[in-house]
């Protein structure tokens, strides 16, 4: 390693402060590392706001394992279609590699939301000899020791959707603390600049939710007269989202006018104001198929501001990654960031398919273009080289299997 890992805590105090979203260019920014020079322009314009987090990849001496190689998969939580539908995408990626001979098996542990079991499962993974581990972390530190020792036994670790702060990982992630900015900011100009709003993150504990709570704070920190009633905690589940919303909504007789939510639980919480005979909210978020059911029949209600954070993107950029690892194409840095999407009220339509009714709570819209397209994933790694099989084009029609 060219340095050590920047202190965890330090991390996540910056984060919780608002304090990424100021930049790394004023008194007592950190140092990027070198690599981070030779990125184009709009590669380094997505890590605005959380340079501080950007550490040189630990993979510069690693020697690329033999096929055909294990792949193992540690997930925290598969409690939600958003999860179970990255998972699905990730086997069938891995699959296409198994009947090629360059995969021998795949192998999945879920932890189900307790870290010190996730912990075990990622040690005896090292056990097992896996050649890859690729992971979406319960937690941002809790974790580092069980890397660090897969990275002695010569084991990548690429994590998705949540960084870790080890520096023995490669973290495929996109600019949450930016994400939950631009979907506070959302609300704030969709509300003109005044209103109530309720807010309901993830899970608690999950690197996303304190990344995604500092850049929200920070948009409505620069909006005083819009005001935050209530936060809760939904899961990114639907029927934890709803029983949360309907506590809040018959326990606070004030109006709420927007709801804050970075999951893709919009047609949700829509529905909870309905049954709660209350007023239905603008609301932030990922879309989703149910989502774009419930717009395509209640176009003059349906009010959304967001982004895709879609399972078959995260899938396909975690595999790329890991498979780009796995050959010794030597990443640059400790965190690959993924663009997010915009989806914009306007533009619904794009997204929309038949198979997309209020009730297609597994199925999710495919983004039109690959966010993360080979020239631009190519400027992450020194080594650089297509993924042999992978074509975005033939990402699974999400209406295929409904």
């Amino acid at each position: 390693m060219k340095r050590q890992a920047r202190s965890a805590a330090g991390v996540v105090a910056m984060a919780l402060a608002g304090g990424m979203l100021a930049g790394a260019s004023g008194a007592g920014a950190a140092e990027l590392p070198p690599s981070f020079a030779t990125l184009p322009d709009d590669i380094k314009a997505l890590y605005t706001g959380v340079e501080d987090t950007v550490q040189p990849a630990a993979f510069d001496d690693f020697k690329a394992p033999p096929k055909p190689w294990k792949w193992c998969h540690s997930e925290s939580y598969q409690g939600n279609p958003w999860r179970v539908s990255v998972t699905n995408e990730l086997k069938r990626l891995v699959g296409l590699y198994q009947k090629e001979g360059w995969v021998s098996d795949f192998e999945m542990s879920d932890s189900n939301g307790d870290t010190s079991q996730q912990i075990a499962q990622v040690r005896a993974f090292i056990d097992k000899k896996c050649s890859i581990i690729t992971s979406f972390a319960g937690s941002s530190t809790a974790l580092n020791e069980a890397i660090e020792a897969a990275h002695k036994a010569g084991i990548p670790f690429v994590t998705g959707a949540g960084a870790v702060t080890s520096p023995y990982a490669v973290n495929v992630d996109s600019n949450y603390v930016k994400f939950g900015y631009d979907l506070a900011k959302g609300i704030v100009d969709g509300l003109g600049g005044k209103g109530n709003v309720l807010r309901v993150e993830g899970i608690a504990g999950s690197p996303l939710v304190a990344q995604q709570r500092a850049g929200a704070d920070k948009a409505f920190a620069e909006a005083p007269d819009v005001k935050v009633v209530r936060d809760v905690n939904g899961n990114w589940s639907p029927n934890v989202t709803k029983t949360v919303v309907l506590q809040v909504l018959a326990t606070n007789p004030q109006p709420i006018d927007a709801v804050w939510t970075s999951g893709s639980e919009a047609r949700i919480v829509d529905e909870a104001f309905e049954q709660a005979g209350r007023p239905v909210p603008l609301v932030s978020g990922s879309i989703s198929g149910d989502a774009l059911g419930y717009w395509k029949d209640n176009p003059d209600k349906f009010k959304f501001t967001g982004g895709a954070l879609m399972p078959s993107w995260t899938a396909q950029t975690l595999f790329r990654v890991g498979v780009r690892v796995l050959e010794g194409q030597q990443p640059k840095l400790n965190i690959i960031m993924v663009p997010v999407p915009e989806v914009k009220q306007a533009e619904l339509d794009k997204w929309y398919a038949s198979c997309m009714t209020k009730d297609a709570v597994s199925v999710f819209p495919v983004a039109p273009q690959d966010p993360l397209p080979d020239p631009m994933m190519d400027a992450y790694f020194a080594k650089p080289a297509a993924v042999p099989l992978f074509d975005y084009g033939q990402t699974p029609d999400p209406c295929a299997a409904n």
